[in-house]
């Protein structure tokens, strides 16, 4: 993969919901440690050279919340998110339908949505050439708040299989 054409492909699951309790799934807020993860989250993404100049975010409450936090940590550099049903409550090829349209001139694409989709899509797109630990820890364990970073050479439009380098993966706590 030539440095210079590399694009970003950012995977989060959104930071610690609260319990299940009187509200529907898809409006569950964070819980209080989510709202620090997620602030934590976006300074992690600072730090790392991982900043989105696209969003795609779901469309439930925690999704929502969480983004707003690493928006705020990453400042002028946010970038707008577009909201996204499609995100919620589907399987990766779902996700992986999204990533594919998303237009050419984005570099670094932020997808912030949940497990067992998200889990699923970073593992369909990490080639054998990545780093394994981090890959042991996507394959092991998607924490709350859990950030796969993933570079690729190709057109969004082709991902589809082992396409992505794997580089890191985090699960930044406040």
């Amino acid at each position: 993969m030539s440095q210079d054409h590399l694009k970003k492909l950012i995977l989060l699951r959104h930071a610690k919901a609260s319990m299940p309790g009187h509200v529907a799934d898809h409006e569950r807020p964070l819980a209080e440690r989510g709202h620090l993860d997620a602030a934590a989250t976006g300074k992690w993404m600072v730090a790392n050279d991982a900043v989105p100049d696209f969003i795609l975010c779901s469309t439930a409450l925690r999704a929502r919340q969480t983004c707003t936090w690493v928006c705020q940590e990453l400042g002028e550099k946010a970038p707008t998110a577009k909201l996204e049903d499609r995100l919620y409550n589907v399987p990766e090829t779902e996700i992986l339908t999204l990533v594919n349209h998303v237009p050419e001139t984005v570099r670094a694409l932020l997808v912030i949505t949940h497990l067992p989709a998200v889990q699923a899509l970073a593992l369909r797109l990490a080639a054998d050439d990545s780093d394994q630990e981090a890959y042991t820890d996507v394959a092991l364990h998607y924490a709350t708040s859990g950030i796969a970073v993933m570079q690729h050479d190709l057109k969004w439009a082709e991902l589809d299989d082992r396409d992505c380098m794997l580089t890191s993966f985090a699960a930044p706590r406040g």
